[in-house]
């Protein structure tokens, strides 16, 4: 697992792909780790289950839509984490931005833009999520490669097919899969590091 100098220098080296905004929302969300450079952990958060939400009780990094009063993306993912868990970004140290993602819904565009960008926190300050947020938890970055964790994920909205997942807690719960494996996917592909698959028949694309 790469360290976080070799994570910044890795992010440093590379152009971020950027998306066209112009009549799209746009989103902006934070991957931010904490502690030791050679071993951080990576936050997660359970969204809380909400009818109007199309990502309801997925997992996810902290992140949101732009609101009229954020400046950019950023501002809006580093709002959104404040919200969310209570966890300041003001002087968490920037490490780099990853490639635009098209937000997608049982496998269809929805108009929206997300940008995520990589920081990293070095105290351990404890987590309050809000209303939002069903669950925040943290995991060892390196558990990411444990092909253990990998999944063959069946979302009921695409019944006989399985979308690639990572276990990251309780394995009813706690799986990433769609828009956060995808940057998960992004990131360890800049790091020049593949991640493990399950034996997957037939994927979608949330």
């Amino acid at each position: 697992m790469p360290t976080l100098d070799e994570i910044r220098r890795a992010l440093d080296a590379r152009e971020p792909r950027t998306l066209p905004t112009r009549g799209k929302s746009v989103a902006g969300v934070a991957m931010v780790l904490r502690g030791d450079p050679a071993r951080p952990e990576v936050l997660f958060i359970e969204r809380a289950k909400h009818p109007a939400d199309p990502w309801s009780g997925h997992m996810a990094f902290p992140g949101g839509r732009v609101d009229p009063g954020d400046p950019h993306a950023r501002a809006a993912a580093e709002r959104e984490t404040l919200e969310e868990v209570r966890l300041s970004l003001a002087d968490a140290a920037a490490l780099g931005r990853l490639d635009d993602l098209e937000g997608r819904h049982a496998g269809r565009p929805v108009g929206m833009v997300i940008s995520a960008f990589v920081y990293h926190v070095e105290r351990h300050a404890p987590l309050a999520p809000n209303h939002e947020v069903e669950e925040a938890l943290w995991l060892p970055l390196s558990d990411l490669l444990d092909p253990a964790r990998h999944v063959d994920y069946a979302w009921p909205r695409f019944p006989g097919r399985t979308l690639p997942g990572i276990v990251v807690g309780h394995p009813e719960r706690h799986v990433v899969w769609g828009l956060t494996y995808r940057f998960l996917e992004g990131f360890f592909e800049t790091l020049k590091v593949t991640l493990p698959r399950s034996s997957i028949g037939s994927r979608g694309k949330p």
